[in-house]
């Protein structure tokens, strides 16, 4: 037989079929409603050509993942924010006992712009006395020695605590409340002042920030409750040493509040003596 020809198959390439056009989706009915409010007076008409959905074209959809696009707060509406009465935070009630004052008024001294006579006003407002006259002449009269303290010879000033009744968590409690707004009074006496920490040395600074971090401290112990089985005299023992503490802190903020106020004297000096 005689040989065959080797015969040269021609492959097609396939192609891909071309995809039909999916059918359009049938035009859904809408309900029966209220008819749609033409477009209010003054009102810009979408522009000719824009795409449905575009920014600020009706039917625009929402933001990014649905959600609706912010809206600024109306006038008129609803805050958020909780407003406190002032120094409601530092000392709520404002000052209740001796102590609290005498915190007031060296907070207030020692401020960055000193506020004694404005410590007096707000404790004439907050504990409303029968005569205020009175009361401001008497409050005067116990600002003075605090002046002449920050002035000169910074020193410890604690309140003396009576020592009976130690053994009962009743008294832990109290003791650290006294302390806390004690504390409190005097970080009001400063904000009186406008007192700015940024404008504080570092060491300054510092020290006030842990002053309030131990606020906090006490403020978690007010709110405690009683541990079963507790050593109370323990407990007291370590507020002595809170005691100590927290009075050392608050001297190293009168000390530099007290430095920073000599500074500012003295480039006013210079400057006064420039100008001569």
């Amino acid at each position: 037989m005689p040989a065959r020809k080797s015969e040269k198959v021609k492959v097609k390439k396939k192609t891909a079929p071309t995809p039909k056009p999916a059918p359009a989706p049938a035009p859904v009915a809408k309900k029966a409603g209220k008819p749609e409010k033409p477009p209010a007076a003054g009102a810009m008409p979408p522009k000719p050509g824009a795409p449905k959905g575009a920014p600020g074209a009706p039917g625009a959809p929402a933001g990014a993942g649905g959600k609706p696009p912010l809206r600024k707060g109306r006038k008129g509406g609803a805050r958020r924010e909780v407003d406190f009465a002032a120094g409601e935070l530092l000392l709520p009630g404002g000052p209740a006992t001796v102590e609290e004052v005498y915190y007031l008024m060296r907070g207030a001294v020692a401020a960055e712009r000193p506020a004694g006579e404005v410590a007096i006003e707000e404790i004439v407002i907050k504990r409303t006395p029968a005569n205020p006259d009175t009361a401001r002449v008497e409050l005067a009269k116990q600002l003075e020695p605090i002046k002449k303290r920050f002035e000169s010879v910074i020193e410890p000033m604690l309140p003396q605590r009576s020592t009976a009744a130690r053994r009962t968590f009743v008294s832990v409690i109290d003791r650290a409340r006294y302390r806390r707004r004690e504390m409190g009074a005097f970080m009001r006496g400063l904000d009186l002042g406008r007192t700015e920490s940024s404008h504080m040395d570092s060491h300054g600074e510092a020290s006030l920030q842990s002053l309030m971090e131990w606020a906090a401290r006490l403020e978690n112990l007010v709110e405690s409750e009683e541990p079963e089985n507790a050593d109370y005299a323990q407990f007291h023992r370590g507020l002595d040493q809170l005691e100590n503490t927290t009075e050392a802190l608050i001297i190293d903020v009168e000390q530099t509040l007290r430095r920073l106020r000599d500074k500012k004297r003295a480039a006013e000096a210079a400057r006064a003596r420039a100008n001569q």
